[in-house]
This record gives C-alpha cells, sequence and structure tokens, in this order.
C-alpha cells in the first residue's frame, strides 16, 4: 500500500492524477531550518523526515511504501514557509513582487526496499504587485498555510508573469518526479 504523508488537499489531487491509490498519514514533523542549512537540504530533510515519520507509523504492514513532500518558495538564501498572519503574507507578497525566486520541491519514498528522493526546482518571476493587490489577496485567506504566502493554482495565478520549471511541483507535489520514483526509475 503507498500512503501519503501528508493532509494536504493539493498533495492528495496531485497524486490522485497519477493514478496511484493511496492513503493519508498525519504525521508531525518539526519544520525549523538548522544553522548553516542549505535551503535545498532543509526541504529535502523535512521531506524525508515526513516520509520516515509515515513509515514509522505503518510499520506492521507487509509492502508499505510512503511519500513525504515539502515545498518551499526561496528567495536568495532565505526560506518563505508558511506566513503566521496576515502581516507576514502581505510582507513576503512584498518582497516577492516584481522578481524571481525558487521553488524547491522535493519527494522521498521510503519503505522495506530503501530510501530514494526526487528534486524539482522552478523559478517564478511575480508581476510587480501594488498594496492594493496584496490586500486583496490577503484578504481571500487563500495565502494562509501555503509557503511564500500564495497558491499558483489560485488567484495568485493572476501575479506569475512566468514560469519555469514545474507547474505541480509549484502546487506541492512535482507529478514528473513523483511518477518516476514510483516506477522505481
Amino acid at each position: 500500500m503507498l500512503y501519503l504523508a501528508s493532509q494536504s488537499p493539493r498533495r492528495r489531487e496531485l497524486l490522485d492524477q497519477l493514478g496511484e491509490a493511496h492513503r493519508t498519514l498525519d504525521v508531525d514533523v518539526e519544520e525549523q531550518r538548522q544553522p548553516g542549512e542549505a535551503p535545498e537540504a532543509y526541504v529535502s530533510r523535512v521531506a524525508r523526515d515526513k516520509a520516515r515519520a509515515g513509515l514509522w507509523r505503518v510499520a506492521g504492514e507487509a509492502g508499505a511504501r510512503v511519500l513525504g513532500a515539502d515545498t518551499e518558495v526561496i528567495l536568495s538564501d532565505e526560506v518563505f514557509g508558511k506566513p503566521r498572519d496576515a502581516a507576514d503574507a502581505a510582507a513576503m507578497l512584498r518582497r516577492l513582487s516584481g522578481g524571481e525566486h525558487r521553488v524547491v520541491s522535493v519527494v522521498w519514498l521510503v519503505g522495506a526496499g530503501g530510501e530514494r528522493c526526487a528534486t524539482s526546482v522552478s523559478t517564478v518571476r511575480f508581476a510587480v504587485l501594488d498594496e492594493a493587490a496584496i490586500a486583496a489577496y490577503v484578504a481571500t485567506g487563500e495565502c494562509m498555510g501555503k509557503a511564500g504566502a500564495y497558491a499558483i493554482q489560485g488567484r495568485a495565478a493572476a501575479f506569475i508573469e512566468h514560469l519555469s520549471g514545474s507547474y505541480s511541483g509549484v502546487m506541492g507535489l512535482p507529478l514528473y518526479e513523483t511518477s518516476q520514483l514510483l516506477r522505481g526509475q
């Protein structure tokens, strides 16, 4: 059985697109970047920790495999996690406005057969956002619970001038890379 160590509705929907039967696991993993830890290493560690925590929960089940994923918005060397509140969301959007940032999404597949991972790095260029656009978007609440305070699949799609990389990776689960992991490639 395949398990997804996530309660994210977006990740569940994306995994459904691959036609993979799965169940979800609710895991609690600390998402705190360590001093000196590179952004990509941090994203990978969190995704691996989620997968391992999920596998620990189903360890007695023969053939259990667990996918763990993490996606973060990175500007220079700074990781933009989920906003704490509306003011934090607005501050993130102001910093992303008019520039490019990276979105790193890492997926780990763990099971009795070992551990493997895949990484997707996308570059996103935001349009210049005025204060009214930022305030209106934050007021929708869509920004809450989203890395970088935006959802590419929602109203924030109108902010994206250019995307180079994986749309599904920016959403939270890069489908090509996940498909390759599940096929053993």
